[in-house]
C-alpha cells in the first residue's frame, strides 16, 4: 500500500508563480509554472492554479471535475445544451461540473483554484459546436 503523506496547499502556491492575462491562445509552455499537481488521484489528479484572465474552453470525458476557489473569484461557464450558464465562485465555494460538460474560466481580477480533474482533457479556443 502506498505511504499517504499529508499536503500543505499554503506551501505548493508558495511553488507557484502567478499567470497575469491568461487568454485561450496561453501556450502550455507560458502557463506551466501557474499550475501544479499535488498529488495522483484515480484517473487524473488534485491540481492547484494561480491566474488572472480567461481560459479556453475544456471537458473532461471520463468524469466530473471538482473545482473549488480558494482565494478571489472566478465565473465558471458551462454550456448546457448550446446555452451558457454562468456560475460566479469566491473564496470558498465549489462547483461540480459534470462529465463531458464544456466549460472555461472567466477571473480577470485573479483567482487560486484547486481542482480535482480527470484526464484526459480535451481543449478548444473556439466555442465548441
Amino acid at each position: 500500500m502506498p505511504k499517504s503523506v499529508g499536503i500543505s496547499i499554503d506551501k505548493a502556491f508558495s511553488r507557484v508563480q502567478f499567470l497575469e492575462d491568461r487568454s485561450p491562445e496561453t501556450t502550455d509552455e507560458e502557463a506551466k509554472d501557474a499550475f501544479a499537481l499535488l498529488s495522483e488521484y484515480r484517473d487524473g489528479g488534485v491540481y492547484i492554479a494561480h491566474y488572472a484572465g480567461y481560459s479556453e474552453w475544456e471537458r473532461h470525458p471520463q468524469g466530473d471535475e471538482f473545482i473549488q476557489v480558494l482565494a478571489g473569484e472566478t465565473t465558471l461557464i458551462l454550456l448546457d445544451e448550446h446555452e451558457q450558464r454562468r456560475h460566479l465562485l469566491a473564496a470558498g465555494q465549489i462547483l461540480v461540473i459534470p462529465q463531458g460538460v464544456w466549460h472555461r474560466f472567466e477571473s480577470p481580477k485573479g483567482v487560486k483554484v484547486m481542482t480535482i480533474t480527470p484526464q484526459p482533457t480535451e481543449h478548444s479556443i473556439d466555442y465548441p459546436c
